[in-house]
C-alpha cells in the first residue's frame, strides 16, 4: 500500500489532472466505480488505484491510503477507486456527425455526449477553442459515455471541408434565421454544427454550411441552455432516422 504523498507514482497520477500533462502522457484519470467500470469494459484501463478497505478487482491494481486518494481526486468526497485509462483512438467519420464550435462549458459537453449517445450520433468533432473532452469535469459529467462515441478534436473548417468531399450535408444552428428543425427530412450523412454558449456558430463556420435550423419556441424565451438545445435537435433528428 502506498501511504505517502510525496511518493513518485502518486505525484505522476496527480498530474494527469493538468491538460498538458494528459496530453503529453497521452492517459487521463476516471473517478469513481461507475466511470472505472466504463473504461474497463471499452479495454482503454490501464491500471486503478483504490482507496485502502475497499475491494475492486483488477490485476494492475495499487492500494492508496486516504491521503494519498485526496491527492489525486479534484472531487471534494473522495472516491473508492480511481483508474488511469489511455486516450480513445479515434476512428474515420461515418453516419452523423456533430461538430463543436467552441463549446466551453465542461457540464454542456457532457450532457452533449449523453444525448449523443442515446440519439445516434456516429462521430462527435470538438473544433479547437472547446474545452477538451479529458477535463475531469467533462468525463465525470458523461457518467461513462465518452467510450460510446468516436471523438475527434481537430480543426471545424478542416473536417466540414472533408465532410462536403464526401457529399455530406453541413447544418447550423441559428437562433434567428433557421429553419424548424422539426420540419426537416434529413438526409443519412450528415452534420450538425453546434454553437458557443454565448455567440453561437461563427459566421466562418457558418458561410461552410448548407441550412441554418433552430427550435420554434415562445417568443417570451430567447434561447436555450446549448446543452438542452442540442439534446431537442438530436431528438428531432433521431425519430426521422
Amino acid at each position: 500500500m502506498i501511504e505517502s504523498v510525496n511518493n513518485d507514482r502518486v505525484k505522476y497520477w496527480a498530474k494527469l489532472n493538468d491538460k498538458k500533462y494528459r496530453e503529453s502522457e497521452g492517459k487521463f484519470l476516471v473517478e469513481g466505480e461507475h466511470l472505472v467500470e466504463e473504461a474497463r469494459k471499452s479495454g482503454n484501463l490501464l491500471e486503478v488505484i483504490v482507496l485502502d478497505g475497499c475491494d475492486y478487482y483488477y490485476e494492475n491494481k495499487t492500494v492508496v491510503s486516504e491521503a494519498v486518494m485526496k491527492k489525486i481526486t479534484e472531487l471534494d468526497s473522495i472516491p473508492k477507486v480511481i483508474g488511469v485509462a489511455k486516450k480513445i483512438a479515434s476512428h474515420p467519420i461515418k453516419g452523423r456527425v456533430l461538430l463543436l464550435d467552441r463549446i466551453n462549458n465542461p457540464g454542456n459537453l457532457g450532457t452533449i455526449i449523453r444525448s449523443s449517445v442515446a440519439f445516434g450520433i456516429d462521430s462527435i468533432v470538438l473544433g479547437t477553442g472547446s474545452v477538451s473532452i479529458y477535463n475531469p469535469k467533462v468525463v465525470r459529467a458523461t457518467e461513462g459515455l465518452i467510450f460510446h462515441l468516436n471523438i475527434i478534436e481537430d480543426s471545424l473548417t478542416k473536417i466540414i471541408e472533408e465532410l462536403k468531399r464526401q457529399k455530406y450535408k453541413i447544418y447550423a444552428t441559428d437562433v434567428l434565421n433557421g429553419n424548424d428543425v422539426a420540419l426537416i427530412d434529413f438526409p443519412k450523412d450528415l452534420g450538425i454544427v453546434i454553437g458557443n454558449e454565448g455567440n453561437g456558430v461563427s459566421e466562418e463556420i457558418k458561410s461552410m454550411c448548407d441550412e441554418y435550423i433552430n427550435i420554434k419556441m415562445e417568443a417570451s424565451c430567447e434561447s436555450l441552455n446549448v446543452g438542452i438545445a442540442t439534446s431537442i435537435i438530436l431528438y428531432e433528428m433521431y425519430k426521422k432516422k
